[in-house]
């Protein structure tokens, strides 16, 4: 059963373009760790401080390989802590989510 990850974050609208170069940065980690990369998403009209992020697994153990390969990866670890030390991340929801498939 394949899962996707989807990810909301809260962002400093003053540090949008940081964040908007941290999620270009995952667009080449995440495929390289494993992860099927949907897609980030930013602010354009309305509210200003929320983004989004969605990553596929071919399931929960595949996220929990891939998180582990993403902490050892020395482009993911880099791109973590420039969000530690900029902090234009407030906060961040984890929602794992499968598609609705047609019924056999």
């Amino acid at each position: 059963m394949t899962v996707t990850v989807f990810i909301r974050y809260r962002i400093d609208p003053f540090k949008r373009a940081a964040f908007e170069e941290y999620a270009r940065n995952w667009l080449t980690i995440i495929p390289a760790c494993g992860g099927e990369l949907v897609g980030y998403w930013m602010p354009h009209e309305g509210t200003n401080d929320v983004a989004y992020g969605l990553i596929s697994f071919d399931s929960l153990a595949s996220y929990e390989a891939y998180r582990a390969r993403l902490r050892s990866d020395p482009a993911g670890s880099g791109n973590f802590e420039t969000a530690e030390r900029e902090q234009f991340i407030l906060a961040e929801e984890r929602t794992f989510l499968r598609k609705v498939e047609p019924a056999a």
